[in-house]
């Protein structure tokens, strides 16, 4: 079974082997970064990621003035990196990147949605405790 990883230089998905080590990107060989540790994405690499990822992207719309988001992103880099290869999160700067967030109909951050197959599949608000999220994702993964 292998896990699926965004390259860090050029966004495209790979998949690896859990047992390989130090792999590097199929398209550009930049060093893949296999920690499950969330990743920013801009409104276009947003729309490529959901659509063409065979694993669920749990997306963090946040802000940086806000401290609920601030409070919750350990929560997120722990799950991804519990999932990692398994589930990709991603981080939307709502400040600097609306599109999503106004598709959405974000109406306060932190929101958290779940897309797999290219569609959302759940979502939620707030701060919430580490556990809530494992559970959350857990069916999906």
């Amino acid at each position: 079974m292998s896990h699926t990883f965004v390259c860090p230089d050029c966004g495209r998905l790979n998949r690896v082997s859990p047992t390989r080590e130090n792999p590097a990107c199929g398209h550009c060989k930049a060093n893949l970064q296999i920690s499950g540790a969330p990743i920013q994405v801009d409104d276009a690499k947003l729309d490529r990621l959901i659509r063409s990822s065979p694993v669920p992207v749990l997306v963090d719309f946040y802000a940086d003035w806000c401290g609920p988001c601030k409070s919750l992103a350990p929560h997120l880099d722990k799950l991804g990196r519990e999932f990692a290869g398994r589930l990709i999160v991603a981080k939307v700067d709502t400040e600097q990147h609306k599109r999503h967030a106004q598709q959405l109909s974000v109406q306060g951050i932190p929101a958290v949605y779940l897309f797999k197959g290219g569609k959302v599949i759940n979502n939620a608000t707030g701060l919430r405790p580490l556990g809530f999220w494992q559970q959350w994702v857990a069916p999906h993964v």
